[in-house]
């Protein structure tokens, strides 16, 4: 009834064999599949949930939001007083507009930059994934790369995507800001956006090298062009006012989701009064949504953020810190690699910790395959792809966290054992 059984394609295990358990419920930070099977949950919905499954203040603010209706169509209160959150927390943004999904979110952000600037073309960078619009099918990451083993060269990344349409996307290597900059001089009026993951983890956890996200925002301000941070997944994730707070860069604009909606489906896009002042109705430039500001998700996403104040970041860290003191040392001596930016992080299988795309594509996704599977027998549940980042939350308790540390150290072993 369903092409392949999923509804999106890496839920198919298809990169690491076996067919995926069916969720049947999930309580705090485990899961329960339709046969009873309990498992750690370290993919938390794809990162919405830092607060685990079924939070009692979010489902709670969920409820009595669905009791009163569950969509409108028309402005609510809580709209506001969530946009007023966001503001609080985000440096850069001082306007901003809800939607449904983070491609929603990168899609109108880029209409919007083109729109601004006058420009056509866009540069995104290898292995980031920005959702499944069209032009952004290039040398995206995520399931682009899952199933196509990440090593497909040609453009467009999906049959259907017209050719002309890929061609006004540019693309550079991650961290590689020559490259960048060679992409700005050459195309020099052409530019209006330059999109990228401020911590990429759609092509697994790939952390900005020092310095090079300050350089984009130079080269940015010196060609004309706008710096789009795609903060879907780690915004409000790695710390209050996400990627940009915790490395001090601020962009103009900021596509957020996933914890924004605090796992229901919600998502926003923001920046400055003069960029957000020229959408609809203010401005020429168009974007609508029946569903955006759903009441459910908005509930939601506010009893969220409500929720991640600074001891609940100092304890994601912390959790963070323990699970990468007994993997990180294990995947050196296993030939392997640990990456972790505060609550997101990866093992590669590959000995030197990945900075690019090209590097990932290295790994040994076979070996990887068994660790999942290692993993998954072991009753932790980690995202089927190596081009992928888990997700670890604030609710993880001191046992379950040694538990995960453990199980995954050992699930390394097995999936190396000739």
């Amino acid at each position: 009834m369903i092409p392949g059984g999923v509804n999106s394609p890496v839920r198919a295990f298809a990169a690491v064999g076996g067919d995926p358990p069916f969720v049947a419920r999930g309580e705090g930070c485990e899961i329960v599949d339709a046969d009873g099977h309990r498992y750690l949950d370290l993919v938390g919905s794809w990162g919405p949930l830092i607060l685990g499954h079924a939070d009692n203040a979010v489902l709670g603010a969920a409820m009595t939001a669905a009791s009163r209706g569950s969509s409108f169509g028309a402005p609510t209160e809580l709209e506001i007083e969530l946009a007023e959150e966001i503001v609080s927390r985000v440096p850069s943004v001082d306007k901003v507009r809800l939607c449904s999904s983070g491609t929603e979110a990168t899609m109108h952000a880029l209409r919007l930059a083109r729109a601004v600037t006058g420009r056509d073309l866009v540069i995104k960078l290898e292995g980031c994934y920005h959702g499944a619009h069209d032009a952004m099918l290039v040398r995206a990451g995520s399931g682009v790369a899952t199933f196509s083993d990440g090593r497909a060269t040609t453009e467009p990344g999906s049959p259907g995507v017209p050719a002309a349409v890929a061609a006004l996307t540019l693309v550079a290597p991650f961290n590689d800001a020559d490259a960048v900059e060679d992409l700005l001089r050459r195309h020099k009026k052409d530019v209006a956006a330059l999109i990228l993951e401020p911590v990429a983890g759609n092509m697994g956890t790939v952390a900005p090298l020092s310095g090079w996200l300050e350089r984009l925002r130079e080269l940015c301000d010196r060609y004309g062009t706008l710096l789009v941070f795609d903060e879907v997944m780690t915004g409000f994730r790695l710390a209050k006012g996400g990627a940009q707070e915790r490395y001090g860069v601020r962009p103009d604009l900021t596509c957020l989701g996933k914890v924004v909606g605090g796992g229901y489906p919600l998502a926003a896009f923001g920046g400055g009064r003069d960029l957000m002042d020229r959408l609809a109705p203010l401005g020429p430039v168009y974007q609508a949504g029946t569903l955006s500001g759903n009441p459910v998700a908005v509930a939601a996403g506010l009893a969220t953020l409500r929720q991640l104040d600074d001891d609940a970041y100092a304890r994601l860290e912390s959790i963070g810190a323990r699970v990468e003191a007994v993997l990180a040392p294990a995947a050196a001596y296993h030939g392997c690699s640990l990456a972790r930016v505060g609550s997101m992080f990866t093992l590669f299988f590959r000995a030197k910790t990945p900075v690019r795309f090209a590097d990932v594509l290295e790994c040994d996704l076979a070996a990887f395959a068994r660790f999942f599977r290692a993993a998954l027998n072991e009753g932790v549940y980690l995202p089927p792809s190596q081009f992928e980042a888990a997700f670890l939350s604030v609710k993880l308790t001191d046992d379950q966290v040694a538990t995960i540390a453990d199980s995954l150290a050992s699930a390394l072993v097995a999936a190396l054992v000739d």
